[in-house]
């Protein structure tokens, strides 16, 4: 039987063919790897995922037609458990930030030599997270809640389920109190955050990490 079915089969998403290829030299160099195919675009790498049934995909940002975030989020959703590190110009750019949103499980930089990406795939294999400290800080920010937040934690409860989109019934329901006091809390949360409408108080409240 072909070696290649015992190795992490890896798909390579880069525009620039002189990378795409050095990559793939560099990886195809290791026993335990193997690039199952390399593409210029996301959307020509989302249309073979079946396919090639990769286990790790190595992805520029800046790429033709769909970019490399929106990429990133439209393969986690057809394929959770693939592993996606992100290959940058910018170590720490908001890009960055926004593929390990997204789902990129780390990156490594454009001129990272052959042992920084080799050392990136074996971080991700063994359920690590290849980033910088600035970004992995970045990142933990975000999951997190403002302390100094004007809301109740029960206020904080009422937005939540308003910003998904639930009726004042549905929020009294499943907070089990009454219609009239879930109004009471909307009306309290409107004063405190100097807003007039629902689309305001949830766009303050995101902005401020107050939800």
């Amino acid at each position: 039987m072909d070696m290649k079915y015992f190795r992490s089969r890896i798909v390579i998403v880069e525009d620039n063919e002189a990378v795409r290829e050095g990559f793939a030299l560099i990886i195809n160099s290791i026993s335990k790897y193997y690039v199952v195919n390399t593409y210029e675009s996301c959307e020509d790498a989302i249309k073979n995922l079946k396919k090639d049934k990769p286990e790790i995909i190595l992805m520029d940002l800046e790429l033709p037609g769909m970019d490399g975030v929106t990429g990133i989020y439209e393969i986690k959703k057809r394929m959770q458990g693939v592993e996606i590190i992100v290959n940058t110009i910018y170590e720490n750019s908001e890009l960055v930030f926004q593929a390990l949103c997204a789902g990129a499980s780390g990156y490594i930089t454009k001129n990272s030599n052959h042992n920084e990406l080799l050392d990136a795939i074996d971080e991700v294999t063994t359920g690590g997270a290849p980033m910088s400290s600035k970004i992995a800080k970045l990142v933990v920010e975000s999951f997190q809640k403002n302390p100094n937040s004007p809301l109740s934690p029960r206020e904080t409860e009422v937005l939540e389920l308003l910003s998904k989109g639930k009726s004042y019934s549905l929020i009294a329901k499943d907070l089990f109190i009454t219609k009239e006091t879930a109004k009471s809390h909307i009306k309290n949360i409107y004063s405190k955050l100097q807003v007039n409408s629902k689309s305001e108080a949830i766009a303050k409240a995101t902005q401020e990490k107050f939800i």
